[in-house]
């Protein structure tokens, strides 16, 4: 059964949002972990654009429940292995060699899963199992990862300013100054912090 979850989908990628589903990482009491099943991976693939809703039926209807649980623990390693990266860069440190021996394997991956075809106008990649094959969605968000990793775009990548939060997200704004994950939440919250801070002392 397809799950309902509505994901806050604020990063501009896929693969930043794919992050952002490990909330409040960086929070002293604890993390929220938003990918919770295999239903919600297809849910939030489907939020993605990466499926289409009768993709994701398919797939549910195809997945046991054990080959899903498997699916559910690759896609949370891909997760992983571009948190240490992307955050190791904003901080400029060097990745774990894990998390980029697990982003070399999972894009690898990614690559063999598609296959080149013409349709007598042009090539395509079409990806043979999409309907079939559990790890599909984890599969597309590593497609995803690598385009972006791989490109000039993770000169984009910034973090939340609020430190227990750390949402990554690409700004795209014209003077490159945004600097919450959303402002209604994080950037309000921030600021209401800072104001009893002020009339405290």
């Amino acid at each position: 059964m397809m799950e309902e979850r509505i994901f806050e989908l604020v990063a501009g990628h896929p693969a930043l949002d794919l992050v952002n589903t490990l909330d409040w990482r960086f929070r002293p009491g604890g993390q929220e972990e938003l990918l919770e099943s295999y239903a919600g991976l297809l849910a939030f693939a489907v939020q993605e654009h990466l499926l289409t809703p009768k993709q994701a039926r398919e797939l549910s209807g195809n997945t046991s429940s054990r080959a899903g649980e498997l699916a559910l623990a690759e896609c949370r390693e891909l997760r992983e292995a571009l948190a240490d990266a992307i955050y190791a860069q904003l901080e400029e440190r060097r990745p774990a060699v894990a998390a980029i021996k697990t982003l070399e394997r999972l894009f690898r991956a990614a690559s063999d899963a598609q296959r080149l075809l013409w349709d007598g106008h042009r090539f395509h990649w079409e990806w043979p199992e999409l309907e079939t094959a559990p790890r599909i969605p984890t599969l597309l968000l590593a497609n995803a990862a690598s385009e972006l990793l791989l490109s000039e775009s993770t000169l984009q990548i910034r973090a939340c300013n609020n430190p227990e939060c750390r949402w990554l997200f690409l700004d795209t704004s014209k003077n490159h100054s945004r600097r919450w994950c959303d402002m209604k939440v994080c950037g309000n919250r921030m600021k209401a912090r800072r104001f009893k801070a002020l009339h405290r002392t």
